[in-house]
């Protein structure tokens, strides 16, 4: 998992498209990733399919086509695309979104993460007591996890970004992912908890389009055509949280997760290479419920 002693660096790039924007996202970071893939036996890329037929709620496939690419230039062993949907197959999301080339193409195994075998992991209900929620067994094994989502707002955590989409997308079943929204305090304290046993390794965010308003389904397309990338996920969230007009620790698992420890969501201890971020800012409309997302404290 990811080396948080490290200086949490974020790459950020204006994007004229999936692909292009990606690259370019993940080109200052090739030596370090090429440092931090060496060795390891089992990855897993994550897209974002919380719905598997809104193409503007889901990882667009060129987005992922270029994450692929970067690795292969230093991995040669097998690649699995995991994702769990709200409450429909993975084959779903992939016909729909049209990733059965790009599988052939790169040989990928798929793995259904709500057909899982699972581990349980503590978290919390809405009482903040103990509950346990069962977690993809195959996500905890890996060994390099890459979350590839797209920025978007939320109707509990003010916006969805590369950690929110790990840590549900793990949870098996859609019961599972019912449990962890027990409200906007408990729900932010399970991201955060949970995020510290699936921290990506690698987070790309493509912003080409992303969403505003009622999301992370229903809401509207914003035109960003920007593109994040880091090896530091709760700094690549914070980073993209703030060129989405938010304040990133106003968001509550990133800030349970920068006070843990778990990363660095502190805008002035990160450092942002590429576009500036004040360049790059579009205020996305948050959700109609954001005032009451704001009381996660």
């Amino acid at each position: 998992m990811t080396d948080f002693s490290r200086e949490p660096i974020v790459s950020v790039s204006k994007s004229n498209g999936y692909y292009e924007g990606s690259r370019k996202a993940l080109k200052p970071l090739e030596d370090n990733i090429a440092e931090s893939i060496k060795g390891k036996k089992k990855v897993l890329v994550k897209p974002n399919f919380v719905s598997t037929t809104v193409q503007l709620a889901a990882t667009h496939v060129e987005s992922v086509r270029a994450v692929l690419d970067v690795l292969s230039q230093f991995y040669d062993g097998e690649i699995i695309l995991g994702e769990g949907p709200s409450g429909k197959r993975l084959g779903e999301a992939i016909t729909n979104f049209g990733y059965d080339s790009l599988i052939e193409e790169y040989q990928l195994k798929t793995v259904d993460l709500n057909e899982d075998k699972f581990v349980e992991l503590e978290g919390v209900d809405s009482n903040l007591k103990p509950i346990k929620f069962h977690v993809s067994k195959t996500l905890l094994d890996s060994d390099y996890l890459v979350s590839v989502a797209k920025p978007k707002t939320h109707d509990t955590v003010i916006a969805t970004l590369s950690i929110k989409n790990v840590v549900v997308g793990s949870l098996v079943s859609l019961s599972e992912k019912e449990k962890i929204h027990q409200g906007t305090r408990a729900i932010n304290e399970n991201i955060a908890i949970l995020g510290k046993h699936c921290m990506p390794d690698l987070a790309l965010i493509d912003g080409f389009v992303g969403m505003e308003g009622a999301g992370p389904v229903d809401g509207d397309p914003v035109e960003l055509g920007v593109s994040s990338a880091s090896l530091h996920p709760v700094s690549l969230d914070a980073v993209m949280a703030k060129i989405m007009g938010f304040e990133p620790l106003e968001i509550g698992y990133l800030h349970h997760l920068n006070y843990w420890g778990v990363g660095v969501a502190d805008l002035n201890k990160i450092t942002v290479v590429g576009e500036p971020i004040e360049n790059v800012c579009r205020k996305f409309r948050p959700h109609p419920t954001y005032l009451d997302q704001l009381k996660w404290r």
